[in-house]
């Protein structure tokens, strides 16, 4: 009895011992998506697919977001048409500016920086004035715009409500063409994005940016101050919706501030592929009345 005992023990550790590699199997194929380092993923060494965060896109809002692409992956996200309806500046003249095809580049460098850069190739300009009576179109390329994206908390962690992320975003506005259709001097600015998840649907964006711009009349150049706020909500893991309050401050529009409300749909059509539609409306007189679009963006 007591030879058949030992037996049964030999047998059982020698059952356990075996078991070992095909447990630490198990364990490592579910260590990744739980708590691998990502930092020695780069652009020339991508990031594995089943280690890359969730399809997160800077649009259609207008409000930045604090994360970055994957490291070793590129992101489009395209304004496939912009349209937006200015109201009456002092001379009476209204404004429609179209756009087409403007797209947002983002390429991720390591696991918390991207470089961007942003292509605006079909613009037109409507002008409509009232004295004398006539209307004029300029065409053309607007500005090149160079970015980059360094997230400094939330990327890999922002999961679970409370969590918390936060980014700097350095721009640079680079003219094109003398078409009429975009600034002709180099301008730049510094968005910082910050998110909070604040339940398992909702989440909560806020941006402040300051941007210097040229001033409209002699040299130099004056500061102007951006900030907004954000609100999605989650109801399908394929269908969200936000709603957005933006202001713009400190320009040289006769008519004071740029105040904005806004609200969108967005919509994924299968994992790295989302359609959004959604228009921001003004508040205040130097605001735009109106502004519709429709965009697409996806990841590779």
């Amino acid at each position: 009895m007591l030879s058949a005992n030992r037996q049964l023990n030999w047998t059982l550790l020698l059952a356990l011992l075996l078991s070992i590699p095909f447990c630490g199997m198990v364990f490592a194929e579910d260590e990744p998506a739980q708590s691998a380092d990502k930092s020695r993923f780069n652009l020339l060494n991508p990031t594995p697919s089943n280690l890359m965060r969730e399809f997160n896109t800077d649009r259609p809002d207008i409000t930045e977001g604090p994360f970055t692409v994957d490291a070793g992956h590129v992101q489009f996200e395209m304004d496939l048409f912009n349209y937006a309806k200015s109201r009456r500046d002092a001379e009476g003249t209204v404004t429609d500016t179209f756009s087409f095809m403007a797209t947002n580049i983002r390429v991720g460098i390591t696991n918390d920086v991207e470089l961007g850069v942003v292509l605006q190739p079909s613009n037109a300009i409507r002008t409509r004035m009232i004295n004398p009576p006539r209307t004029t179109w300029n065409a053309g390329p607007d500005v090149l715009e160079l970015r980059a994206k360094f997230n400094l908390f939330g990327n890999d962690t922002y999961k679970e409500p409370g969590a918390i992320a936060l980014a700097l975003l350095p721009f640079i506005a680079i003219p094109t063409f003398r078409n009429g259709v975009g600034e002709e001097n180099v301008e730049g600015g510094l968005a910082v994005p910050f998110a909070v998840k604040l339940t398992d649907k909702i989440d909560l964006g806020l941006m402040t940016e300051f941007d210097l711009k040229k001033n409209s009349a002699g040299s130099g150049y004056h500061v102007e101050y951006v900030n907004t706020g954000v609100m999605s909500y989650e109801w399908t893991d394929k269908l969200s919706t936000y709603g957005e309050v933006a202001t713009r401050f400190g320009t040289q529009d006769p008519f004071g501030g740029i105040v904005l409300v806004g609200t969108g749909v967005l919509y994924k059509i299968k994992k790295d592929l989302q359609l959004d539609v959604g228009a921001n409306f003004g508040l205040t007189r130097a605001s735009d009345r109106i502004n519709p679009f429709i965009g697409l963006s996806a990841r590779f």
